[in-house]
């Protein structure tokens, strides 16, 4: 080996290349790193508050939950929605399930 061939310079395009390829690790664990903060913030909120109790007419059964801010409802096995007061606890409304 001489002298000449330790002095090799690397070519300007694959310069180029190396250093793109390390901006965009950069960025992608950037990226990375953002999905997982915003993962944690979002789903580590604490869970809603449900009802201690809830006591369905006529011996239903639940088959389904959902709320909203101020109601939440139950699906029965008599295929009634049954929506109720948040606050009170009390039957606001009920839906009748029909069949097409």
């Amino acid at each position: 080996m001489s002298d000449s061939d330790d002095d090799m310079t690397e070519p300007a395009n694959l310069r180029f290349l190396r250093r793109l390829v390390t901006v965009l690790t950069v960025v992608m664990i950037c990226g990375v790193l953002v999905v997982i903060g915003l993962l944690v913030t979002r789903l580590g909120n604490r869970a809603p508050d449900l009802p201690d109790q809830i006591s369905l007419p006529g011996g239903a059964a639940a088959r389904a939950f959902t709320q909203g801010d101020h109601w939440y409802a139950v699906v029965t096995d008599q295929d009634q929605i049954l929506i109720f007061d948040r606050l009170t606890g009390k039957i606001t409304q009920t839906v009748d399930i029909t069949s097409p």
